[in-house]
């Protein structure tokens, strides 16, 4: 479970909120009662980037890679509205 943090307790207690981010995981702050943002550690932020692939690498990985896919546009006019 996320903890969640008001922003003035946050301000107050960053140490413990850094600490608790490395130690158990994500920390939610809350402004005015809207989530606002995550507090993460390092090590997460790496991991998170690393997962991100190139959308070139993740094309030419599909399964639909090398298929011979049909993508031209119909350019007919658009139907007559129906009358109910």
């Amino acid at each position: 479970m996320i903890a969640e943090w008001q922003i003035q307790d946050a301000k107050n207690k960053l140490s413990e909120v850094i600490t608790r981010a490395m130690q158990q995981g994500p920390q939610l702050i809350t402004k005015y009662g809207e989530k606002a943002v995550v507090i993460i550690s390092y090590n997460e932020y790496e991991k998170l980037k690393k997962s991100q692939g190139k959308l070139s690498e993740f094309f030419s990985t599909s399964p639909l890679a090398g298929l011979d896919l049909d993508l031209k546009r119909d350019k007919s006019l658009p139907r007559k509205g129906i009358d109910l």
